[in-house]
Formats: C-alpha cells, structure tokens, sequence
C-alpha cells in the first residue's frame, strides 16, 4: 500500500494521516483506497489483540500532513472523467461508514482547511478539535455541487436544522464559528495549542474500558442510523448525478482554473 495514508500505532492511541499534503490532502479516488485500506488495517489490529481488551487501540486521531486537514474532493480526477463521478462520491460514502464503525473512538485532529468531502471526514469521527484560524465548511452548492454524501452524517451531528441553513448557505467559516455551532467539539485560540488539546482528549478517552467504549459506540451508531447504507448510496448517486451536469462542470472547471 502507498503512503498516501499512514498509520502509526502507539499503545492505546494510533494516528491516521492523509499524507498527500502537496495537494492538501484532496480526496482522489487512489487516497480513499489508502484510507479505507488503512482503517481495515486498523480494525484487524484491534480484532487480533490480546484477550485483555485494554490491550488494544482504543483511540485513533485523524489528521492531515501540512497546513490542511483536506481540501475536499480533487477537482482534477472529477474533471477527468465528467460522465462518471460515481466512482469517487460512493467511495467516500464507504470511506465514511468505514470510519464510523471502527472498533474504536475516532478523534479528529483538524489542523487546517477542512472543505466539503474533507469537512465531512472530520464530522464522521466521533469527536473534532481544531483551532480558531482553521477553515472548515461545506460550500459544495457554492459550486454547483450537491452536498448529499456529508449531508446524513451532519445531520447527525448538529441536528436536522442547523444542518439544513448550513448546506444551503455554503461557504466556509472559521475554527471558532465552527465550534460555536457544534461541527467541531473543541476549538483552541492557535495552532500551537492543538496538539495538546488532542492528547488531553484521547488521553481521557484511552483511560476507560475498551469494552465499555466499544458497545457505547455501537449503542449510538445504532440510535442515530450511522450503519444506514441505503442512505449512504442514495446521496452518492444523488451527488454524482449533479456534478455530472454541465452546470456543476463548469463550475468545477472555473474554480479549478483561478
């Protein structure tokens, strides 16, 4: 496997980067592959630990290489093939099941600009600290672009309404906006301070049971509909047959040129 995604296991807390960072971190179809391959990599880690549950991987941060947690969907591979987005959109949809059902809590680390598919890497995970300067949000329909992949999982994030205003004003907001309507759980004044702010919390996540934190997650993955494929490869078809109109192809091709 490339090194497209890597992952660093330490204990009872691993790390799961996106390490294209010359291209901020943009999701091609080849890093969705790397990132679902590194999480089954990970889910079998934990499958084929000790007895002790305690002795495996309870925590893992998500992050991106460089200045950008993800820059979204790569424009180029979307452009490259017009007629057929599906590919990309539905393997971002079970990149983020996958995700969702790890064996363990996911944190992630939002280090920088987070925008639309990547914006919805970070609202997967089960929690997300960034910081005040960082640039997140969702401004798919900015671009002619339909938001149906992420739309589900920030429903289940910040509820049905504020998700709804979200989605349709598009654009983008700052770290601390984004704490303040509950994308993210934490934000912290600087970059420099984000570090810490992870470690404390996967620190405290790692200090209780690995059983009890496993059947908590599948208890309100469960609530909340997370493991729903028939609504993942819904928004997915729905997503790709927007972008495959001429409206949203230019669109893509005039942002991509600027």
């Amino acid at each position: 496997m490339s090194d497209l995604v890597t992952l660093q296991p330490h204990g009872p807390i691993a790390r799961l980067t996106l390490n294209r960072p010359d291209a901020r971190n943009a999701l091609s179809i080849e890093m969705l592959r790397a990132v679902r391959f590194r999480v089954e990599e990970l889910a079998a880690m934990i499958a084929a630990a000790p007895a002790s549950p305690d002795q495996a991987v309870k925590v893992v941060v998500v992050t991106g290489a460089g200045k950008s947690f993800c820059a979204g969907m790569d424009l180029k591979q979307v452009l490259a093939d017009p007629a057929n987005p599906g590919t990309l959109l539905g393997s971002l949809a079970e990149v983020c099941i996958a995700l969702r059902e790890l064996p363990c809590i996911t944190v992630a680390r939002v280090n920088g600009a987070a925008i639309g598919g990547g914006c919805g890497l970070a609202t997967v995970c089960d929690l997300a600290v960034t910081h005040d300067e960082s640039k997140m949000g969702f401004p798919e329909v900015d671009l002619g672009v339909c938001p149906a992949v992420v739309a589900p999982w920030l429903v289940r994030r910040i509820g049905a309404g504020p998700a709804r205003a979200m989605l349709l004003r598009g654009g983008l907001m700052s770290g601390r906006e984004a704490c303040a309507r509950g994308l993210v759980n934490q934000s912290v004044s600087t970059a420099d301070e984000l570090d810490g702010a992870v470690e404390a919390i996967a620190q405290r996540i790692a200090s209780g049971g690995a059983a009890a934190l496993r059947a908590t997650k599948e208890l309100l993955n469960e609530l909340d509909g997370s493991a729903d494929r028939d609504v993942a490869d819904r928004a997915a078809k729905l997503s790709a047959s927007v972008i495959a109109t001429s409206e949203a192809q230019d669109s893509l091709r005039s942002r991509l040129n600027t």
